[in-house]
């Protein structure tokens, strides 16, 4: 789970990151992620970036799913604080 949740946060950042040697905030937000894809798989459900189905029901992470919005909110806050602003030409 880390590892995916790594991966994720690769493709949302452009950067190469290694869970095991990153910073703080990269940690957190991959602990974060974990955490969600765990309560996925402990519900017998699957997941993929930030979406999850379990059963017949499919949850975007980004929508409402009321157990884990505390999570979704605190992923956001990280990748926000790991990305910083763009500068750059339009």
């Amino acid at each position: 789970m880390l590892k995916r949740a790594e991966v994720t946060l690769e493709l949302e950042t452009g950067e190469e990151i290694d869970y095991s040697n990153c910073t703080d905030a990269q940690k957190e937000f991959i602990t974060v992620l974990a955490a969600i894809y765990a309560i996925c798989y402990l519900t017998g459900g699957s997941a993929v970036g930030l979406n999850f189905s379990v059963g017949n029901e499919n949850v975007n992470v980004i929508s409402n799913a009321p157990p884990l919005e505390i999570l979704k909110g605190e992923l956001e806050r990280i990748l926000a604080g790991i990305k910083g602003p763009y500068i750059g030409r339009a």
